[in-house]
């Protein structure tokens, strides 16, 4: 686990923003695109939640 928190802002904000990427761009392909989709919002939660552990 990190424990200096200046890393693990910096990995939660790379994770939030890597989500979002991947929400946005994933294609209309209804499989692809749900898959790229439930992949960002995995992601976006993975980093939230190490962004708010103490």
């Amino acid at each position: 686990m990190i424990r200096n928190p200046r890393s693990k802002r910096l990995l939660s904000v790379t994770l939030v923003v890597l989500g979002g990427v991947l929400m946005f761009l994933a294609p209309e392909n209804i499989w692809i695109g749900a898959i790229l989709f439930v992949l960002g919002i995995a992601v976006e939660i993975a980093g939230l939640v190490l962004g708010h552990r103490k």
